[in-house]
């Protein structure tokens, strides 16, 4: 009896075996065998929708006061890790997200690193941080930014907790190794511009005549609630709701009208009353925060129902739907910045 032959495909893919073997020794690999993968059709992100209930949260918050205080952790922070991500602490693969508990009488440590910090007030009023010299009072719905490289600090000298979104771009700094980070000689730095000073200076819509950006950040650090809320109220007079995000604006560094920070966008958007947003998606995964008022996020096929102080994150290219029962506003935040450059951000007002 004659031995069986082997057919041209088994010979095929066993000579394919060996070459990889053999080249796989000098640390190579064939491109053929992960093209589809490497460059894919469209975007497929490996992580997913996920909604934090405030009213769950905040109990645990307030423990986690009992146990560290703000001096010993640095920044005692709850972090918000995608569900999809396990010990990553990333809410989206470009974005880092926690909550921030400050207590009364307390200091959040005088550090500055490399990565950019944005703050979005949750919860209280009356404490402040400090970014090079100068202090901000923070209220709820306010917007502060620290840019990158700034010794900041924090403190509460009012009589109940504040607490605060945290959203830096620590996965994109790891990505390109550009992390720094060093810590003040005090808790507090020493307060050399008096209060207000940014705002006097950059936020009236008139720039100092001779005043050049040494940075792509924002010269203001905090963007009041109160001055966004009317801004929308003016959006809301001055016509109809966009189909896909209601009355939505952006927050822009006054010196180039880019974004305050440069790896992240922050925006405000107001639902009215039962309006219901048309389908859409766009390339950014974006984490929102719900400053006022109550309804549900569509994200693919999942329901997400929100009120006052929930936060959720819409992943990139996932079909969301927002439907408001009374009227709210969204904070929200996304790495766009980084894609507009870069000639990668796309969106799809249709959402199919």
């Amino acid at each position: 009896m004659s031995a069986p032959t082997l057919s041209a495909s088994t010979t095929g893919n066993n000579a394919r075996r060996d070459f990889y073997e053999r080249i796989g020794g000098l640390s190579m690999a064939p491109l053929w065998e992960s093209l589809h993968q490497l460059v894919p059709p469209s975007p497929a992100p490996k992580y997913q929708a996920a909604h934090w209930d405030y009213d769950k949260v905040r109990p645990f918050l307030m423990e986690s006061g009992s146990l560290i205080t703000a001096k010993e952790a640095v920044r005692r922070v709850l972090i918000l890790e995608n569900p999809a991500m396990t010990g990553s602490a990333c809410i989206t693969p470009t974005l880092y997200a926690g909550l921030q508990l400050i207590l009364p009488g307390e200091v959040a440590p005088s550090h500055r690193h490399t990565q950019s910090a944005l703050r979005f007030i949750v919860e209280g009023e009356g404490a402040y941080t400090a970014v090079d010299g100068e202090r901000t009072i923070m209220h709820e719905g306010d917007f502060v930014i620290t840019p990158t490289w700034t010794w900041h600090d924090h403190g509460n000298d009012s009589s109940k907790p504040m607490v605060w979104l945290d959203g830096l771009d620590i996965p994109l700094v790891a990505m390109f190794n550009a992390g720094f980070a060093e810590t003040g000689e005090t808790d507090e730095q020493v307060v050399t511009t008096p209060q207000g000073t940014s705002d006097a200076k950059y936020a009236s819509g008139l720039l100092p005549v001779d005043w050049k950006p040494a940075k792509q950040t924002s010269p203001i650090f905090n963007y009041p609630y109160a001055r966004t809320r009317e801004a929308l109220q003016g959006l809301v007079r001055a016509g109809a709701p966009d189909p896909c995000h209601g009355y939505k604006l952006r927050y822009v560094n006054p010196a180039n009208g880019g974004a305050p920070i440069a790896t992240m966008g922050t925006f405000m958007q107001l639902l009215p009353k039962g309006f219901a947003t048309a389908p859409y998606r766009s390339t950014d995964g974006t984490v929102f925060s719900v400053v006022e008022g109550e309804g549900e996020s569509r994200i693919g096929d999942r329901v997400m129902r929100w009120k006052k102080r929930d936060h959720f994150v819409v992943p990139s290219w996932a079909r969301v739907e927002h439907r408001a029962d009374s009227d709210a506003v969204l904070f929200s935040f996304s790495d766009r910045p980084i894609q507009e450059k870069l000639d990668l951000w796309r969106e799809d007002r249709g959402g199919k």
